[in-house]
């Protein structure tokens, strides 16, 4: 009855703090996955096009992004962009302005997500045959009707695999913001660890929620996978 006592909701537990750092953990990975998905795509695009100036800049971004650790991203946006900010708003307005830990979060998680995903995208572009550019442009379709109504339904399918992997990377990646003081899972675990004595238990019910997190993502996922290949013909 001692470790449920510890779980309980109230003055006597924690399980009010961890639902909160919970709550604080799937609303950052939430919030970072469509920043990602749609930079990620710009960069593909970008990748894919015949714009040499585009294709370096592209390029250059997903070569620093993928290559430095994600907890220097965290530290570099949380302290370096912060200071940037704080100078060109006291330089333009005249007053001080400050971003807080999520916020900083969800932009480096973002710009390593995007990186990534434009690897993925960029590949799916690629098997893609040019042959339904062609049609649906011979049948009267504007660019961004065939991107919308033929090429993206493919994509998602092409893609879906190797962005349910940068997902289930991503969901795991939100514990380091715990060390720039953000109140997620990882970081009030810790709170409690330290104040019962507890590691081995508080550890492994955060290991346990990680895990759920993941199960419920690999049925969302499947479901995308079934509406995605909806038209496709069956034997």
């Amino acid at each position: 009855m001692e470790f449920l006592d510890l779980l309980s909701f109230g003055g006597g537990g924690w399980g009010d703090d961890l639902a909160a750092g919970l709550a604080v953990t799937v609303a950052l990975a939430l919030t970072t996955l469509p920043i990602g998905l749609v930079l990620g795509f710009l960069l593909a695009l970008a990748k894919d096009s015949d714009d040499p100036g585009l294709i370096r800049a592209a390029t250059i971004f997903t070569t620093i992004f993928r290559g430095l650790p994600e907890l220097l991203t965290l530290f570099i946006i949380y302290y370096g962009g912060q200071i940037a900010l704080q100078k060109l708003f006291r330089l333009l307005f005249d007053t001080y302005v400050e971003f807080s830990s999520f916020t900083a979060g969800v932009i480096a998680l973002s710009l390593v997500f995007a990186s990534f995903a434009s690897e993925v995208f960029l590949s799916a572009f690629r098997g893609i045959q040019k042959g339904q550019y062609e049609g649906a442009y011979a049948l009267g379709l504007r660019p961004t009707t065939t991107m919308r109504l033929v090429i993206l339904p493919q994509l998602i399918r092409l893609a879906l695999p190797g962005l349910s992997n940068l997902w289930l990377i991503l969901l795991k990646d939100t514990s380091l913001v715990s060390v720039i003081a953000l109140n997620d899972l990882l970081r009030n675990t810790n709170v409690a660890v330290g104040v019962t004595k507890q590691p081995f238990f508080f550890y492994f019910v955060a290991c346990m929620i990680y895990l759920v997190l993941s199960i419920i993502s690999s049925f969302g996922i499947n479901g995308i996978d079934r509406w995605s290949r909806r038209g496709e013909a069956t034997k």
